[in-house]
């Protein structure tokens, strides 16, 4: 078993290397401790095989991680039309701007051109998709970026796990070709044929949504604002089809098979047949509901415990554990960068160990409230590392949605689908709103939020964890929590007075800046979409439980889009707005020339815009501001255009000096002027924009200009996020160089002439 556990952990660890190992040189050390162990006595050889299993299972995952690798989206194809013949896999998702789907590439008919095997594809134009339908089309590709930043979900490590390297926008002209073949194929086709039948029945509303979801795992036709609701309660397992409602599925079909087999015992073997019935239920619901990552877990894990039925093998919970992790990493090595991974086995290992060393079981009703307590529990440190706090109300609310959900909505819903009339779906509807009237009123409960910790505080809270936990009658267990505070109450130490921080987020296309001084926050822009997607996980987990000012440049979506979101999450002293009559709810006072003030020894000054901005024109209004330390300035100019720039050059009495730029409106050509560039004197030139964004930025223009001002560029779509500390000299760190991974791509995150910190 030790074997097996290293074999594990050599799989995790590669999910982490900044570089992949090259396997021909690689390939000596197993050959090495394979020919160690055959020649060492008996103690020695068992390390020895252990660190054989641990090189073997990096070895495997790092053969893997480069055959995928080889399946990148090559750089010359990147934005260029590719002709090609694919399937739909899965359910698309229809959304307001446009259809989501995933396509299995069958080939490409570009000649010289190729594309990964699973590719994302757009539709502006909302065209139908039927599941499992073949295609011939055109678009063109990019290679899947997602935002790099310090906290929240990281959308790049998600799709590397699910293996899409690539999306596209979907060309105008298609043809459809004969229908893809196989079980998946048919299987899709039949979950849109369920959709469709619930929608019919229900309405195409939150309960269909809720019910699609259960039976069929048509999580895309829940809305955000659903999901929202979830994550306030701590329920989002509850909606996807995982190891909750697979495992309660199984345990149906085996508790009725177990009782005919007493009203009719004609079988030589029940165990194995109660355990082959429960298996087989889990693994239809399984491809029922699209066979996908977190339903494979939990089959994977029925099997192991099935294989040792089988075998005649009397393996002990943990054993079988790790037989059922080491088979999914075995079939699925990238699952390790998935948190359902760890959530659902973990929460798993706490039931099992908090009942170890128990002579006889106890009552249903003592187990219940044991399990929950240790769920619980065992929940906070994953939940604090990997989204930042929890809802204190979440015991509550699992301890009566896991019940109602899954003894009652799920099952019902299965059945309801499973009649070849309607009748029950009625009922399951209204079991439906029954539960998001409940989700709603526990959702208003507080929530805990927690600064993003160093390790050795996690590993301690881990270790109060299984202190907290362990069976009845360990000692010191009050103790315990002591090793959970430190998660819970940390804050990152801020910067010294005289001077500050800023974090230039990385946002997309779009710009957002968190100013921090020794006792002070400023936020600068929001970006666009949900504050909780970027902006909010990445506030909270540097430890900004308020705003003393939000400065929202002006009306763009891309620059105030999330501000409603943070107003509404955060306490926020004052608003300053270039248009504040756009933003009636945010209670914004105008942002004007003269405006100015001071914190912890730092020196805030806006420079525009002044008393009579171009007309007409929204970027006009943008607010310019000035962050001056002693020896250092920030100057960020929103996306104030040339004119509103060499104005500003020209009135006499404005310093615009400054060791780091902000470069205006993301590096479009009609900002950061020649007359900009001279006045502001930056060594440094920060960019905001998107990846491969659509409107092309930054231009080459404007890093022309840079180049022959002698100023260093750096780049959120390259970089990530980027962190500048202003004190005796200007340091910096980029995320996507602070945590490299061989699966994140990365920047220089460097400036001619000027190192980083």
């Amino acid at each position: 078993m030790a074997a097996l556990i290293a074999w594990v952990v050599g799989v995790g660890c590669c999910a982490f290397l900044p570089a992949l190992p090259d396997l021909r040189g690689y390939a000596l050390l197993p050959a090495a401790l394979a020919a160690c162990a055959w020649r060492s006595g008996l103690p020695l050889r068992r390390w020895l095989l252990v660190l054989l299993a641990l090189s073997l299972g990096l070895g495997y995952a790092t053969a893997r991680a480069q055959w995928r690798l080889q399946h990148e989206l090559p750089v010359a194809w990147q934005q260029k039309p590719i002709a090609f013949v694919a399937v739909v896999r899965g359910l698309p998702d229809p959304g307001e701007y446009g259809v989501r789907l995933v396509l299995e590439v069958e080939r490409a008919l570009t000649p010289g051109a190729a594309l990964p095997e699973r590719v994302q594809l757009h539709d502006y134009l909302k065209r139908d998709w039927p599941p499992g339908s073949r295609w011939q089309l055109s678009a063109r590709f990019k290679p899947m970026r997602g935002s790099a930043n310090a906290f929240g979900f990281d959308a790049e490590q998600w799709l590397w796990s699910e293996g899409l390297l690539a999306s596209g926008s979907a060309g105008k002209e298609r043809r459809r070709l004969a229908d893809g073949q196989g079980l998946m194929a048919w299987v899709d086709g039949w979950r849109a044929r369920q959709v469709a039948r619930i929608e019919r029945a229900l309405g195409a509303g939150r309960e269909s949504a809720l019910v699609a979801a259960l039976t069929v795992g048509a999580q895309q036709r829940v809305a955000r604002e659903d999901w929202q609701l979830f994550a306030a309660t701590g329920l989002t397992h509850i909606v996807s089809i995982s190891g909750l409602h697979i495992t309660m599925l199984a345990g149906l079909a085996g508790w009725a098979c177990a009782s005919l087999l007493r009203r009719w015992p004609v079988a030589r073997a029940p165990r194995l047949l109660v355990a082959g019935a429960a298996l087989s239920a889990a693994t239809v619901y399984a491809l029922l509901a699209g066979f996908t990552v977190p339903t494979q877990r939990t089959l994977f894990m029925l099997v192991a415990g099935w294989g040792c039925l089988q075998l005649r093998r009397q393996l002990s919970p943990f054993q079988v554990w790790w037989l059922a992790l080491s088979l999914t990493l075995l079939l699925d090595p990238f699952a390790v960068l998935a948190p359902g991974l760890w959530l659902s086995f973990g929460l798993v290992a706490a039931l099992m160990f908090c009942s170890l060393a128990r002579r006889r079981p106890p009552p249903h009703w003592r187990a219940a409230l044991d399990g929950q307590w240790a769920a619980g529990v065992a929940s906070l440190v994953p939940l604090a590392a990997l989204f930042g706090g929890f809802p204190l109300l979440s015991p509550l609310a699992n301890a009566l949605a896991i019940p109602f959900v899954s003894m009652l909505l799920t099952p019902l819903s299965l059945l309801a689908v499973a009649l070849p009339w309607d009748g029950l779906l009625p009922m399951v509807g209204w079991l439906a709103r029954v539960f998001y009237s409940g989700v709603a009123w526990l959702a208003q409960g507080p929530a805990w939020h927690v600064a993003g910790s160093p390790w050795p505080l996690l590993a301690l809270a881990s270790l109060g964890t299984l202190w907290l936990i362990a069976p009845r009658g360990v000692p010191g267990k009050p103790l315990a929590g002591l090793l959970l505070l430190p998660v819970l109450v940390y804050r990152p130490p801020g910067p010294a007075p005289g001077e500050f921080r800023a974090t230039v987020l990385d946002v997309g296309q779009g710009l957002s800046m968190l100013v921090q001084t020794a006792e002070h926050a400023l936020l600068f822009d929001t970006g666009a979409g949900e504050a909780g997607r970027v902006v909010l996980p990445q506030l909270r987990g540097l430890g900004v439980e308020r705003l003393d000012m939000l400065i929202l440049s002006h009306h763009d979506s891309d620059h105030d889009g999330a501000a409603a979101g943070v107003l509404a999450a955060l306490p926020v002293a004052r608003v300053l707005a270039g248009q504040p009559q756009a933003l009636p709810q945010a209670r914004a006072r105008p942002c004007r020339q003269g405006q100015s003030w001071e914190w912890d020894g730092i020196r805030f000054d806006v420079l525009a815009p002044g008393p009579s901005p171009a007309a007409g024109e929204d970027n006009a209004y943008s607010c310019i501001l000035r962050i001056a330390a002693s020896r250092h300035a920030l100057l960020v100019s929103g996306d104030a255009p040339q004119q509103v720039e060499e104005a500003l050059v020209a009135q006499p009495g404005v310093r615009l000096a400054s060791s780091v730029l902000i470069a205006g409106h993301h590096g479009s050509r009609t900002a950061s002027g020649e007359a900009w560039l001279a006045a502001a004197r930056p060594q440094l030139a920060v960019i905001s924009a998107g990846f491969l964004n659509r409107y092309r930025h930054p231009h080459p223009q404007v890093l022309q200009r840079l180049r022959q001002h002698e100023v260093g560029v750096l780049r959120t779509d390259l970089d990530g996020a980027i962190t500048l500390d202003f004190a005796a000299e200007v340091r910096w760190q980029c995320l996507r160089q602070q945590q490299p991974r061989y699966w994140r791509a990365r920047g220089a995150c460097a400036a001619p002439g000027l190192s980083p910190g």
